[in-house]
């Protein structure tokens, strides 16, 4: 019998950073499921929560940050609380993450090949030669030119969008299970971006790895993934099919978010704005966070919403979703 198991499933999760100003409810109670093959996007204005969570799948949450609640299922098993040594195991070879700094990355006193082939000895067998000819054929795939020369070059010798590059190479090295890519491709330009979502795309549909893809760039999750989830100050307030939810928002929040991207505004006109700014994690409003900012905001607003899901397949926080558009 076929396993319907999804890779990986976040239950209820809460990351919470304990600061002497306060705590930050960074990620508060955030639920969403990936499948096997699955591109999900994580999309959302800086500071919403998207980084962390993909910190808090990843195991990476330093002091004075600690998950507090919830659940991450890992092909049904909760890795969360993990002894170290076995998220090592895990970490880089069936669960890898793309940063958006390169540096985070890459050693800077290391040369491309030695970094890269050491990535792919510590959870595989195999000779060094392999290793070597995979690392070479990796920078090819993300379209590094000369791959031989270039794996004896150190960091600092590659410019900003290379040394990404190469980090999203190291990724896909041994074809994890799961990629959690946090806005990987801002540093490239559009032809090389193209390329890298083509091999992302092939990679997941080859391997069935199942890939989060964490962006503010609507436009990339429009050709990209199957499933969106719009993340707002720490706390999912929509999510759906990329075609549903990018055609008809339900949230405000979202149908501000896609107003505001230039090519869907008639030339000559002004670029629509959300009002205001994102609130500080430290000092939320009660009730819904985006009710200072939300045009259709009224009293009811002054609780906390609750998930709820309108149509099949889509799922909102919001007391006044725009129904009617979307029916």
């Amino acid at each position: 019998m076929a396993d319907n198991r999804p890779t990986l499933a976040v239950e209820g999760l809460k990351t919470y950073f304990f600061t002497k100003a306060g705590v930050i409810k960074a990620v508060d109670d955030v639920s969403f499921t990936v499948g096997r093959g699955e591109i999900l996007g994580l999309v959302g204005e800086s500071g919403c929560g998207k980084t962390v969570t993909g910190f808090s799948v990843m195991g990476l949450v330093d002091p004075p940050g600690r998950i507090t609640a919830g659940r991450i299922l890992f092909d049904g098993t909760d890795i969360v609380g993990l002894p170290d040594e076995q998220m090592r195991r895990l970490r880089g070879r069936r669960i890898a993450m793309i940063f958006q700094d390169p540096m985070m990355t890459l050693n800077p006193v290391l040369r491309i090949d030695t970094q890269m082939i050491e990535a792919i000895l510590a959870h595989e067998d195999v000779g060094r030669k392999e290793a070597w000819r995979r690392s070479r054929d990796a920078l090819g795939q993300v379209g590094i030119s000369a791959a031989e020369e270039r794996l004896r070059a150190y960091p600092h010798q590659f410019s900003g969008g290379m040394r990404q590059r190469v980090c999203i190479a190291i990724a896909l090295l041994n074809k994890p299970d799961l990629l959690v890519a946090d806005e990987p491709t801002t540093a490239l330009d559009v032809t090389i971006q193209g390329q890298i979502l083509h091999e992302v795309q092939k990679l997941c549909r080859e391997t069935s790895t199942a890939l989060i893809w964490i962006t503010h760039d609507l436009s990339v999750v429009a050709g990209l993934a199957e499933r969106i989830c719009v993340m707002y100050a720490g706390k999912i307030v929509e999510s759906g099919s990329v075609d549903e939810v990018l055609d008809a928002p339900l949230h405000p929040y979202t149908r501000g978010l896609i107003r505001s991207v230039p090519s869907r505004n008639p030339r000559g006109r002004p670029i629509s704005q959300i009002p205001g700014m994102i609130p500080s994690l430290l000092n939320l409003p009660p009730g819904c966070a985006f009710r200072n900012r939300c045009p259709r905001a009224d009293g009811d607003c002054a609780a906390d919403p609750e998930i709820s899901s309108p149509f099949a397949g889509r799922e909102v926080r919001c007391f006044h979703p725009h129904l009617t558009e979307a029916s």
